[in-house]
């Protein structure tokens, strides 16, 4: 679990009843370096507690809806969770293995993008911005490699 997140709080900031549920899908987000797929969710919960894969799509799609977790579509492969931006998370990059299908999480200095300058200059709104990196993941390398 991150250590500066209360997810209790975050909920209830959000103007969301903090069931054991919402805290469970939160903390095996919050977790983990590397964002995750619904299913993966699922298997961590499920673990701990019992749980219906369906509450766990209907939970994750009111914390997308609630900014308190993003959504990344990334390939043609299931969708990713990960913690939103918050006081604890700073927005950040992804790697993404084209061969495996493996995301990371990149450090937000990573890849330096001025928000406010594009924000200046597209002549559009934007409300969200998602950089992912592709290649190919050194685990990857090694199998090709050998």
């Amino acid at each position: 679990m991150c250590q500066n997140c209360n997810y209790q709080k975050l909920l209830e900031q959000a103007g969301i009843d903090a069931t054991a549920n919402r805290i469970q899908i939160l903390e095996a987000i919050g977790s983990n370096n590397y964002p995750l797929t619904a299913a993966d969710v699922f298997k961590i919960v499920h673990r701990v507690q019992s749980i219906n894969r369906v509450t766990v799509y209907r939970i994750l799609d009111l914390l997308v809806e609630n900014d308190l977790v993003e959504r990344l579509r990334i390939g043609s492969r299931a969708a990713y969770y990960g913690l939103a931006p918050n006081e604890n998370h700073a927005a950040h990059p992804h790697f993404y293995c084209i061969e495996c299908g493996h995301v990371d999480c990149l450090q937000a200095k990573a890849i330096n993008i001025d928000a406010d300058v594009l924000k200046r200059t597209f002549p559009g709104e934007i409300i969200k911005m998602d950089v992912r990196v592709e290649g190919i993941c050194k685990n990857c390398l090694k199998q090709k490699n050998h």
